[in-house]
């Protein structure tokens, strides 16, 4: 089992910046991709970047340029850091990491921490 600790959310007026955390614990010898989703008021879950275990990312179209993501493998830990934020941003943002170990793959996923843009 992993447990998943989410920091970093508040409220900011469009243009500024947060930095997203999350730590992982627990059973965490197999883990792999982690990335950050966000569920807005009357949108569907959006993925909003991936890094896999060797680095590589991968982001949705509307936060090109302006988020980062990154970990620290030694801590388990996964940040996005969110520049020239926009009102659009607005939006529970979830952790979510995937263990892999043969053909097992297992998904956990963080309690959430909401961002709020005002414009």
């Amino acid at each position: 089992q992993v447990q998943l600790a989410e920091s970093g959310g508040g409220l900011v007026q469009a243009g500024g910046s947060l930095r997203l955390s999350c730590a992982a614990s627990g059973n965490t010898f197999s883990l792999d991709t982690m990335g950050w989703y966000r569920l807005a008021p009357g949108k569907q879950r959006e993925l909003v970047a991936i890094i896999n275990s060797g680095g590589s990312t991968n982001y949705a179209d509307s936060v090109k340029g302006r988020f980062t993501i990154s970990r620290e493998n030694a801590e388990n830990t996964v940040y996005l850091q969110m520049n020239s934020l926009l009102p659009e941003d607005t939006a529970v943002y979830y952790c979510k990491v995937v263990l892999s170990y043969g053909s097992r793959r297992s998904f956990y996923w963080g309690q959430g921490t909401q961002v709020t843009v005002s414009s």
